[in-house]
């Protein structure tokens, strides 16, 4: 296993964050463009919340000094590594 100590495990916590946030905001884009005129406003709203919210984890992430390798390492053990 990749993730030791508490550290680790915090960083891979943000990690997963910062990649559900982002698939979240794809997911908003590609429904405001298909929306009914009633749902405009709550994809904007959507889509807005999560950009914040990326851009705070992202900042959080520069802080902690977290590298692209820990995010290869939490997709290798999300699509190659079997649960234990």
């Amino acid at each position: 296993m990749f993730w030791n100590s508490k550290e680790d495990n915090e960083n891979k916590d943000l990690i997963m964050t910062i990649l559900k946030t982002k698939m979240e905001l794809n997911a908003n884009i590609k429904n405001y463009e298909y929306a009914e005129p009633e749902q405009i406003d709550y994809y904007l709203y959507q889509i807005k919340a999560n950009k914040a919210k990326l851009n705070y984890l992202i900042k959080e992430a520069k802080e902690k000094k977290i590298e692209l390798s820990s995010v290869e390492k939490i997709k290798y053990e999300a699509y190659c590594v079997p649960p234990s």
